[in-house]
Order: C-alpha cells, then sequence, then structure tokens
C-alpha cells in the first residue's frame, strides 16, 4: 500500500504542480508505474475545475466567467503542462518539414506563432464547447453534479487517450532532453489495467443513467487513430509533446461529441 502511494504521489508530482511529501522524488523507477494512474489524476484535475467553477458561478452568476476561472483554475493546477505540448507540437509540425526539424523546434522552450495562435483557437473552442454543454445537459439546481461528473469524465478520459498512445507506440526521442522520456520506457499489464481502469470508470458509472455517454469512445478512438497515424508518418513515433497535444485535443473532442449526442441522438 505504501508503494502504491508513493507512486500514485510520483504521478500527482510529475503531472500537476499539487504539494507532495518531502519524499517523493522523480524515481525513474517509480515515474514508469505512474502511468497507470495518469488518468487518476484527471479525476483531481477535473475535480478542482468544478469547484472552482461552482463557487465562481455562485458569486458572479455567470456561467461565462466561471468557465475562465475553472480554466485558470486548471492551468494552474498542472502548470500548462499539456497545453504547452500541444503548442510545441503546432510549432514543430506547423514549421518543420523533417524529423530532425519538428523535434528541434518542439525542443524550444520559446513559442513560435503556430504554437500561439493554435492555444487562442483552443482556448476559444474550450470555452464555447463548455458553455454549450452547460445549456444543453447541466440542470440548475444540479449545476455542481453536472459540472463535477463532466469535467471528471472530460479529464480522466482525455489522460486515457493520451496515455494509451504510449502502449502501442514507439517513443522517438534518443536523449533525456524530453519531460515524458521517464515514462515512455517500460510499461506493464498493470500500468495499462490501472490506466484503463481509472481512465473508464467514470463513463461506466454514468451510463447507468444515459447510455449514450458510451458513444463518446467512438471518436476518441478515431482520435487516438490518426493521432499516432500522423505521429508516425512525420516523426516516426511520439513525444511527451504529442501525448500532451493529445490530451488537449481530446478534451475538445469529448465536450463537442457531448453536444453532438444531445443534438442528434
Amino acid at each position: 500500500m505504501k508503494k502504491q502511494l508513493n507512486i500514485f504521489f510520483t504521478a500527482l508530482m510529475f503531472y500537476t504542480r499539487i504539494p507532495c511529501p518531502k519524499n517523493i522524488t522523480h524515481d525513474p523507477t517509480y515515474l514508469n508505474k505512474a502511468t497507470r494512474y495518469f488518468p487518476l489524476i484527471g479525476y483531481i484535475v477535473g475535480g478542482i475545475g468544478a469547484l472552482v467553477f461552482f463557487v465562481a458561478y455562485k458569486l458572479f452568476d455567470s456561467d461565462a466567467l466561471a468557465i475562465l476561472f475553472s480554466l485558470v483554475a486548471n492551468i494552474l493546477t498542472t502548470g500548462a503542462f499539456h497545453e504547452d505540448g500541444f503548442a510545441d507540437v503546432c510549432d514543430g509540425f506547423g514549421g518543420g518539414w523533417t524529423k530532425e526539424k519538428i523535434l528541434k523546434i518542439m525542443k524550444d522552450s520559446a513559442i513560435g506563432a503556430y504554437g500561439a495562435i493554435g492555444l487562442v483557437l483552443l482556448f476559444a473552442v474550450k470555452f464555447y464547447a463548455i458553455k454549450e454543454v452547460i445549456d444543453t445537459d447541466w440542470n440548475d439546481t444540479l449545476i455542481l453534479t453536472g459540472c463535477l461528473i463532466t469535467f471528471i469524465l472530460v479529464h480522466a478520459l482525455s489522460r486515457l487517450t493520451a496515455i494509451s498512445i504510449i502502449f502501442t507506440t514507439d517513443y522517438v526521442r534518443e536523449d533525456e532532453l524530453s519531460k515524458s522520456k521517464p515514462i515512455a520506457k517500460q510499461n506493464t499489464w498493470k500500468e495499462i489495467l490501472g490506466a484503463f481502469v481509472f481512465g473508464l470508470a467514470p463513463i461506466v458509472f454514468i451510463m447507468f443513467s444515459n447510455w449514450k455517454y458510451v458513444l463518446i469512445l467512438i471518436p476518441l478512438i478515431v482520435l487516438r487513430f490518426f493521432a499516432i497515424r500522423y505521429f508516425k508518418k512525420w516523426i516516426g513515433g511520439y513525444t511527451g509533446d504529442c501525448l500532451g497535444a493529445v490530451q488537449q485535443i481530446a478534451e475538445l473532442v469529448i465536450y463537442l461529441s457531448i453536444i453532438a449526442l444531445w443534438k442528434f441522438i
């Protein structure tokens, strides 16, 4: 039990800015095993976002302000870990035409035009998608329950979509400079099983009240397939930035899928 707690706190320290016990370090052994808890971290990030949304909504009676404060809370919680990866992918694949050039650009800490434009569009679509979900799916009298379930579902599933890529795809960097290198070396059946259990648990829970949520898995599977295909074509595999980009895009896909489900089914 103590070992599992250490692995969990290692994942929490690696993927968020939440303070952890002082004895927790970036031990490569624990980082390899921390993969299993990546979707579980989504519960925490989603829960924080939902709580901030609810408090801001009650204080200002504005869903727009509540969404903005929620997005800010999530960014502060993760240190923009995944958003940074998304921006790097936009810069790398937007400005590079060879594997070497793409990887070099993504390693650069400076953000370029593609990354800046990508982030603006990402947050714009995410903001309006969440607002549309609120208008179509949340009951005003149960808004805390609605945003809590939705945010946890979104953050857990999007992280599962991203982390599942490492189970079937090769890591392409040969150096130790990437922040994802420690989690890319080894993955046993325990990491795979843990990731899928924690990632799918929210949708299994919610499907008993509304089966339509299961259909969200279809566009996520499609996203995963084409993301892997695209990354393999240009760089031969994935990097940590690629995983961050997939996680962010998966968030959008889930929100948009919920909107479509309520409109057409």
